[in-house]
């Protein structure tokens, strides 16, 4: 093995890091760039980056986790993790996507900086898990190979020849850890014929991609077999700049790391690779297959979730978030309806869902990654209708949030409260303002060019209508005079 320092203290609470980078092109159209799966709340106990959190929250064996996320996620990162009740020791904010080598280093070397005898928990922030003490059981059985300088890895118990994931091949068990293993090799996606034959095998795993490590040591191996991304990733954090609650990698520096994943940069060349098997009801919910077989179906083998009636159907996702969808007489479909799109697609092609997002972005649709919700630091807004000189909107304020003092050249705007008790701040300039506080049912206007701001002071949601009028209604049509979150 590589010659590297063993922890002195394997028994120091382990640090999670949770990588909430995908896109889940694969879930579309729930799932876009602008709002992947993470945040969605797919399986009806919270979104799947606060499932992940609360997987690893006994602080008898964890600390306080670290997130790394894309800058452009980092107030919904934010937002779930408050209503979680999770506080995370940092959040910290890639300026573009490398995949999670890159991500890894920066953990790494992070955690290293507060403990050089850290362990650390790598995660993926969208994968599901239906028994989730069995994976803190796991990582308890792994603590010991990974502080004697393994890289462990959670090998799932294969239980179908599934060609949509890697596979591990499980060696010898390792010295150190009773029930861990050495890793032979690691095995691309195979083709079924392949995949059955594995599963005959029974050395098999499933590669979950989750990984349990001292932070020297994945620090080191990533050193050692891509130097390139070590040095990007310590040019990035000695570059780092504070935003709030906020660690925003140097976008320069981090640029530079080449985009690959920790698997391809690190765990098929080590000779560190170690595997724990485990069944904590593992799925990566990487495809509306994967979702289909999660939920909870009816005798005809159909998921109905939403607003979804299913008539002389079998074998079905029906999956609504917007308006009543209806099948009658089909199967093997995967029906998905958001407010703005509909996915229709054969239950076989799961996998191939990106080809729909592909040829969306070749055609410039913005539902290929725009999602009809827009996160704010302080809320959400969703479109309702537009046309010819109009817009309505729902616009959603958290508790304690307050939009940016601004005024519009080309817009007036008529809100009305549907929702919790507004505060509304407006004057026809800086130094002619008036606050009133508006109660549910009442409304008021926003003249073209007045200075206004919507804010919530309270401990509940605040919701309104807003209907814009005028010759030209872009997002960019603000001009902001002062803002709580440093936009300018």
């Amino acid at each position: 093995m590589s010659d590297l320092p063993t922890p002195v203290r394997p028994t120091a609470p382990i640090v999670p890091v949770i990588l909430s980078g995908g896109a889940g092109t694969r879930l579309w159209p729930l799932s876009r760039a602008d709002h992947p799966k993470q945040f969605l709340d797919l399986l009806g106990d919270g979104t799947m980056l606060q499932a992940t959190a609360r997987r690893v929250a006994d602080p008898a064996v964890f600390g306080p986790p670290i997130v790394i996320a894309n800058v452009e996620h980092r107030f919904l990162v934010a937002e779930q993790l408050q209503e979680a009740g999770i506080r995370p020791r940092a959040i910290v904010l890639e300026p573009e996507g490398r995949n999670s080598a890159p991500a890894a280093a920066i953990a790494a070397l992070h955690a290293m900086a507060v403990d050089p005898d850290a362990l650390i928990l790598l995660l993926a922030a969208d994968h599901a898990m239906s028994r989730p003490a069995a994976f803190v059981e796991a990582v308890q059985r792994a603590r010991p190979a990974a502080a004697a300088g393994s890289i462990v890895t959670f090998g799932i118990r294969p239980d179908r020849p599934e060609t949509g994931y890697g596979y591990v091949l499980a060696g010898r068990e390792h010295p150190e850890a009773r029930g861990v293993h050495g890793v032979d090799r690691f095995v691309e996606k195979p083709d079924a014929a392949t995949a059955a034959a594995y599963l005959a095998d029974g050395r098999y795993l499933w590669n979950s991609g989750n990984f349990l490590a001292a932070a020297a040591t994945l620090a080191g191996e990533i050193a050692r077999f891509a130097p390139e991304i070590d040095a990007a990733a310590r040019a990035a954090l000695a570059g780092a700049a504070r935003d709030l609650d906020f660690e925003r990698l140097d976008p320069a520096a981090f640029g530079r790391a080449p985009a690959i994943s920790i698997d391809y940069a690190v765990m098929e060349k080590t000779d560190r690779a170690a595997v724990v098997p485990c069944d904590p009801g593992w799925s990566d919910v990487g495809s509306f297959a994967s979702l289909w077989a999660l939920a909870a179906r009816d005798p005809a083998g159909n998921a109905l979730v939403g607003d979804a009636v299913a008539v002389d159907t079998r074998n079905c996702l029906v999956h609504s978030t917007g308006p009543l969808v209806a099948t009658l007489g089909v199967s093997d479909l995967m029906v998905v309806a958001t407010p703005d799109a509909v996915l229709v697609a054969d239950a076989r092609r799961a996998q191939d869902v990106k080809s729909v997002v592909d040829r969306l972005r070749s055609e410039g649709r913005a539902e290929a990654d725009g999602h009809p919700e827009v996160h704010r630091p302080w809320g959400s807004y969703r479109t309702l209708d537009i046309g010819p000189g109009f817009q309505v909107k729902q616009i959603r304020v958290n508790p304690g949030g307050r939009l940016s003092l601004q005024s519009h050249r080309h817009r007036a705007e008529h809100w009305v409260v549907i929702e919790g008790t507004a505060r509304v701040t407006r004057g026809p300039d800086r130094d002619r303002l008036e606050t009133v506080d508006l109660a549910i049912n009442r409304s008021i206007d926003i003249p073209l060019g007045w200075v206004h701001r919507l804010e919530n002071p309270s401990d509940t949601p605040v919701a309104i209508i807003e209907v814009q009028s005028g010759g030209y209604l872009g997002e960019d049509d603000i001009e902001r005079y002062d803002d709580a979150y440093g936009r300018g």
